[in-house]
């Protein structure tokens, strides 16, 4: 295997267990962006508010903030009339949290945040992986200009568009990361099972530096999915970022039920269940991070725990929405090394 010397594997290394930021959307909409907007305008009128997005994870603890460009690619600005503008706010989007990240007091990753096209491929739609190549080449171009670490591909449901990235991410020459959402049954929309993430890579010549879950149903089936995952390879490095708790229509508002407590347990058990990054997705705020460095902080500095069963996760996080996963029957092929720092 390729020892990595890339600015996130290093980090790694040093610190064994990294926590990444809190939800990009959430946050915003805090801020006053107005719901059917496009997040990356603010990257151009109100970088300001980008930069104290970043600034605030920053000083929670984080040490990987990702850019505000989930949606930058040309099929998603399109829905904007801002096919055009796509190296642009992809670019201005990297630059505002290379900024933040530069002028903090310790190393922070800044991870270049691409999201699906919001299209079908083919045969169900009309997309072609050719085409979704070069849309992401597109914006991962801009990613490279504002000066991202790692790219950050997350989110993602179609197999095929996981492989459309994962390849415009070596065409590019960018180390990779890739996310799915396992919101369906226990898998993506699109079919793919946790325990399979890895498969999706044979073939590629340059593999992510690692695979993961984001957003999804709760902390309860992240950690399931992440066992999953752990279970199929012991030695991958694994992202768990998971939503903060369940969300809960109040009124006109959608609240996210997780407390900074029950985030703090959730990175806990993440750990113990093989994840290396771990972070919060929909609804998690400075203030969950903020709970989530300490009990990581504390986490690091005991005996790693034993891998949780779905049953201690269920009883510590609470109830799984999508009962039907096979990890707690899942062991790992061998102990998972370097991954511990007393």
């Amino acid at each position: 295997m390729t020892k990595r010397t890339d600015p996130l594997s290093k980090l790694i290394a040093e610190k064994g267990v990294l926590l990444a930021d809190g939800a990009t959307g959430t946050t915003l909409f805090a801020m006053g962006l107005t719901s059917g907007d496009s997040p990356e305008f603010w990257n151009d009128t109100k970088p300001e508010n980008i930069r104290q997005l970043h600034q605030g994870f920053v000083d929670a603890g984080s040490d990987i903030i990702l850019t505000n460009t989930f949606g930058g690619s040309c099929h998603r600005l399109k829905l904007h009339n801002a096919q055009d503008r796509v190296h642009e706010l992809n670019k201005k989007g990297a630059q505002i949290a290379r900024e933040v990240a530069d002028a903090a007091d310790k190393k922070v990753i800044v991870a270049g945040s691409v999201g699906p096209t919001g299209e079908l491929l083919f045969p169900l739609g009309p997309l072609t992986m050719a085409e979704a190549q070069v849309a992401f080449v597109e914006q991962m171009k801009g990613l490279i200009d504002g000066g991202v670490d790692v790219l950050w591909i997350e989110t993602m449901s179609s197999p095929d568009e996981i492989q459309a990235a994962a390849a415009a991410a070596q065409e590019v020459g960018m180390p990779y990361i890739v996310t799915a959402s396992f919101d369906t049954a226990g898998k993506t929309m699109m079919g793919l099972a946790p325990n399979n993430i890895h498969s999706v890579f044979d073939g590629q010549a340059e593999k992510p530096l690692g695979v993961g879950a984001n957003c999804g149903v709760g902390a309860s089936d992240m950690l399931s999915s992440i066992l999953d995952m752990t279970g199929a390879d012991p030695e991958a490095i694994v992202v768990a970022k998971a939503n903060c708790g369940i969300p809960e229509i109040q009124g006109e508002n959608v609240v996210y039920t997780g407390t900074a407590e029950l985030m703090g347990d959730y990175t806990c058990m993440a750990a113990d269940a093989g994840a290396t990054i771990i972070g919060g997705c929909c609804g998690t705020s400075c203030e969950h991070l903020v709970g989530m460095r300490a009990s990581l902080d504390n986490y690091l500095k005991s005996n790693r725990g034993p891998r949780p069963t779905i049953e201690e996760i269920v009883e510590k996080i609470g109830p799984m929405i999508n009962a039907t996963s096979a990890a707690n029957d899942l062991q790992p092929k061998r102990e998972r090394k370097g991954r511990r720092r007393s």
